[in-house]
């Protein structure tokens, strides 16, 4: 006699769970590791760089041509292209708007309505009791499954998680927007730097990390059939 498939919370059998990316593998995967983040963050600093010491559009310029020169390198040396795109995609926008307006600040502005609107998102999610945060762990890590909606405790967890990222978000974009309406360039570029990568990875660590306490303590406490 056969049966039924045991779940964990997460939504993944046992041995789905034992076959999980470390910790420190989801983190690189979705940051694109070192490289990733490194790379990400290159036509911004030039942009910063090229516009403190010259013109605004020798430096939206030469930060278009860096995230070009990025992406067709990976493609050169058949890496992912996810983040040079991404970036790419971002950096664009920003650049053809600043080079409209002819204000340098206009570069950043599509990265502060995108936050704006992304943590306000998180928010809204989490009111509803759909929190993103699980959804999106439902399609990076969970393989696609969302047992993880009938554990109240993991529920939670997500909605918790999802209030954190909203609030984070919303933080650091309102830095953003206050040196943007504040006309302080150069300070927006460093701050853009400085409130990029470094929160997502803070968020994204902790994240990780409660989610897997979480599950594993479930597991623990479920009972076997017939014990």
């Amino acid at each position: 006699m056969t049966t039924g498939q045991q779940h964990t919370p997460s939504g993944l059998d046992p041995q789905d769970e034992e076959r999980l990316p470390s910790m420190a593998e989801q983190m690189a995967d979705q940051l694109g590791g070192w490289r990733g983040l490194v790379e990400s963050s290159i036509p911004v600093v030039v942009f910063v760089i090229a516009n403190v010491v010259g013109e605004l559009r020798p430096a939206v310029i030469a930060s278009i041509a860096v995230a070009l020169l990025i992406a067709v390198l990976r493609l050169v040396q058949r890496k992912p292209v996810r983040h040079a795109v991404n970036g790419l995609f971002g950096v664009g926008i920003g650049a053809a708007i600043a080079w409209r307006t002819g204000n340098e600040r206009d570069f950043y502005l599509p990265g502060i309505l995108y936050g704006i609107g992304y943590g306000l998102a998180l928010l809204l999610s989490a009111a509803i009791r759909q929190p993103l945060v699980g959804w999106i762990w439902s399609v990076l890590v969970a393989k696609g499954r969302s047992e993880w909606r009938d554990d109240p405790r993991l529920v939670r967890t997500f909605t918790q998680l999802t209030v954190l990222w909203g609030v984070v978000w919303l933080a650091k974009v309102g830095v953003q927007a206050g040196l943007y309406l504040a006309h302080q360039d150069t300070a927006l570029g460093v701050a853009r730097l400085a409130l990029g990568y470094p929160p997502y990875a803070l968020l994204l660590l902790i994240t990780v990390w409660v989610v897997r306490r979480v599950t594993r303590e479930g597991a623990a406490a479920t009972p076997l059939p017939g014990a």
